[in-house]
């Protein structure tokens, strides 16, 4: 990965976080109303920084993103990013969000930050590479041994998010783990790669939801894939399709979960 596209996801993650941070908590926030509130206002300011920092560093490459779309998604190298993913936690006050900036070629995430504005956070992931972890509150960048599901801590946003069809095979790998915690987004995915988590099950994430955080979780040495074990990545010029994802910190509990989580 060269350094002027690591620097870049940095700088950019950078521009999101002074967009954010003037809101969090903020009286405006709490007074947000309607689709001109102030968290909404953040979304798009913030991703507004980003696509600017990439576009002129960047002009040939493509951009997905959450609030303004798709540019030149089927070129080489398309930049994915969620400016706040974690809005309920955002405009609630809790610090479960994050800013989300990954990178693919080819389809295939090579780069993910993961940049929590309000508690000084930091994940980078790349393919080849050590997971980096910077933050003030302490934490060891990589994966636990974990290969049962009986001793997994198990991790998820909602239950909402499952459907009809999905949410039995959610319901048995959850009785099958040791305990399940409820919230988190991109946050528990941070966890994970520290070795807090063990899995993180979740479904109906789009592009911009998952490409940061596969170079995360696989450079803290855990797996990242679908429901069926297999890799997370998008075809020539795809943009927004819904997906289940799977992340494991300990790879030998694939197997296992997969088999829960099957149709």
């Amino acid at each position: 990965m060269t350094p002027d596209l690591i620097a870049a996801a940095e700088a950019a993650a950078g521009a999101a976080g002074a967009v954010i941070r003037p809101l969090f908590r903020s009286g405006l926030l709490v007074e947000a109303k309607g689709d001109a509130s102030p968290v909404t206002e953040a979304d798009k300011a913030a991703e507004r920084a980003i696509r600017a920092l990439l576009a002129e560093r960047f002009p040939q490459h493509g951009v997905i993103g959450e609030e303004y779309g798709a540019e030149r998604a089927g070129a080489e190298y398309v930049w994915v990013v969620d400016p706040i993913d974690g809005t309920r936690a955002f405009v609630t006050g809790r610090p479960l969000f994050g800013s989300l900036i990954g990178l693919l070629h080819r389809g295939r995430p090579v780069l993910g930050l993961i940049d929590q504005p309000a508690t000084g956070e930091r994940w980078l992931g790349m393919a080849g590479a050590p997971l980096r972890f910077t933050g003030p509150m302490g934490g060891t960048p990589g994966t636990r041994p974990c290969s049962r599901l009986a001793e997994a801590e198990l991790s998820c946003t909602s239950h909402e998010m499952f459907t009809a069809a999905e949410a039995p095979r959610f319901a048995r790998l959850r009785a099958a783990a040791r305990r399940v915690t409820w919230g988190g987004d991109c946050y528990a995915y941070g966890l994970l790669a520290l070795g807090l988590v063990d899995l993180v099950v979740e479904s109906d994430l789009r592009p911009w939801d998952w490409a940061a955080l596969v170079p995360v979780v696989e450079a803290a040495g855990g797996r990242m894939t679908d429901w069926q074990g297999r890799p997370l990545q998008l075809g020539a010029g795809e943009q927004a399709g819904p997906q289940q994802v799977l992340a494991v910190g300990d790879a030998a509990l694939l197997p296992e979960a997969t088999g829960l989580l099957a149709g």
